[in-house]
């Protein structure tokens, strides 16, 4: 049988309400040379009858027998890819109709590139399209400064802009694509694909409509690690430390390896911030010192210090409040 043009890869883990509509928004794909790989980590209920009720034979499901987290599931998923091209599709996202279309000529003609992107929409739980939210978003990923056409080398755009959002919004070129550190990156796992795509040397086309609705919710991991969770702090927090690291002994210029490194350093405060609020205060210590060491004058890496002293029943509510500053750029 002849591989198909691309393979669909939908990690999944407790969203069947959703999962039904992102794979849908697959199957009203103007281009129809394709599979799907859905990958259920240990979901509570499994999707196997929800995929069968789409009665396509290009749907595959393979599914974790332990919970494996969100990086170790979607390698399997990229691993098991056919196709020459590969592009994931978050469990709660959606395509539009031309999405496939627009974003695989350019990687068709251009063999010297690694991917293709575009912009993106944001909805909310119910679907509803929300427009502030999304120029908010084109304009924090600095893809309102982009046109049109190929970007070679594209450091800058993947991974300091962050406009290339690889989980829902790029197709890449799946044998240009080695996934095999992927577990590394943890949370950050479609951020750290940009990296690889970067580090093969070839170049990313960008098509400025957006084909792509990115849904944000109270349950998406990155309205989690914003929060109070303390859990999704840490995973952020460890998915940060080990990118940077690597994007920093990496990146071509010395500007950005100083971007990389001050990051690392937040990371390290992220993950020390997620520990006290589990009352781990001395776990905490060393990460917001090798912060310190890297960025002596962080004020949110020193009111962290302090409170890392602190005892616990006064520095425990302070920790828990809300900061907006927080908040990573990183997905």
């Amino acid at each position: 049988m002849e591989s198909p043009l691309v393979s669909v890869i939908i990690p999944t883990y407790n969203r069947l309400n959703y999962l039904q509509t992102a794979i849908a928004s697959v199957l009203h794909q103007t281009v129809q040379d394709f599979e799907i790989i859905v990958s259920d980590d240990c979901s509570f209920e499994s999707p196997e009858a929800l995929i069968r009720s789409f009665n396509d034979p290009r749907i595959q499901l393979r599914r974790n027998v332990t919970n494996l987290g969100i990086a170790r599931n979607a390698m399997s998923a990229f691993q098991m890819a056919n196709g020459k091209y590969v592009a994931s599709l978050n469990d709660d996202d959606v395509w539009t109709e031309q999405f496939l279309e627009k974003l695989l000529p350019p990687l068709e003609n251009h063999p010297e590139l690694v991917l293709s992107f575009c912009d993106y929409a944001v909805i909310d739980a119910t679907g509803t399209m929300q427009p502030e939210w999304t120029e908010q978003q084109t304009r924090q990923e600095n893809r309102d400064r982009l046109s049109a056409g190929i970007y070679h080398p594209f450091w800058e755009v993947g991974l300091v802009n962050q406009s290339i959002f690889a989980s829902c919004a790029a197709v890449l070129r799946r044998a240009a694509i080695r996934v095999e550190d992927l577990p590394n990156a943890g949370v950050f796992w479609d951020y750290y694909l940009v990296y690889l795509a970067c580090r093969t040397g070839g170049g990313a086309y960008y098509y400025p409509e957006r084909l792509t609705q990115y849904r944000r919710h109270s349950q998406s991991e990155n309205m989690l690690s914003g929060s109070r969770d303390a859990q999704a702090k840490i995973r952020k927090g460890k998915a940060g430390i080990f990118c940077y690291e690597q994007f920093a002994n990496h990146a071509p210029e010395p500007w950005m390896q100083k971007y990389f490194w001050r990051e690392w350093a937040h990371a390290n405060t992220t993950l020390a911030i997620g520990l006290m609020r589990e009352g781990r205060s001395a776990e905490a210590r060393p990460y917001l010192m090798r912060s310190l060491l890297q960025q002596p004058l962080n004020p949110r890496t020193l009111i962290a210090s302090i409170l890392s002293y602190i005892p616990q029943s006064i520095a425990m509510p302070i920790s828990h409040l809300r900061d907006p500053g927080l908040l990573s750029r990183a997905r």
